[in-house]
């Protein structure tokens, strides 16, 4: 009688999951906690993390938005400051930083 093979459930490249999938991979492992809000980038380092995948750093490494966008907020916090004491060079200064790191989240997003 023919005998079935049975299917191995090959795991696919954590790049090549959706985020859904990571999401229901990162909940069966212990340690990962917030999985629900993360995006897909932090979810594939939790894992590795987790698992003990050494990532390569040959890579150009990534601009993270959220940090960018919070040194945004402080910097338009200070520019207001610096408005308000009426030093307007300094308040010019912050808004070309800020301008810059708009750029680069713009970049970042592309």
């Amino acid at each position: 009688m023919g005998k079935k093979k049975e299917k191995v459930a090959k795991e696919k490249p954590l790049d090549k999951m959706t985020a859904k999938e990571l999401r229901e991979l990162a909940l069966t492992l212990e340690g990962i906690v917030g999985v629900h809000a993360m995006n897909k980038n932090e979810l594939i380092a939790a894992i590795k993390e987790v698992k003990g995948i050494v990532e390569d750093k040959t890579k150009k490494t990534a601009v993270d938005v959220r940090s960018l966008k919070l040194r945004i907020r402080e910097l338009r916090d200070k520019r207001n400051q610096a408005k308000e004491s009426g030093d307007n060079r300094l308040a010019d200064a912050f808004r070309r930083r800020i301008s810059n790191l708009k750029k680069k989240t713009r970049r970042a997003a592309a």
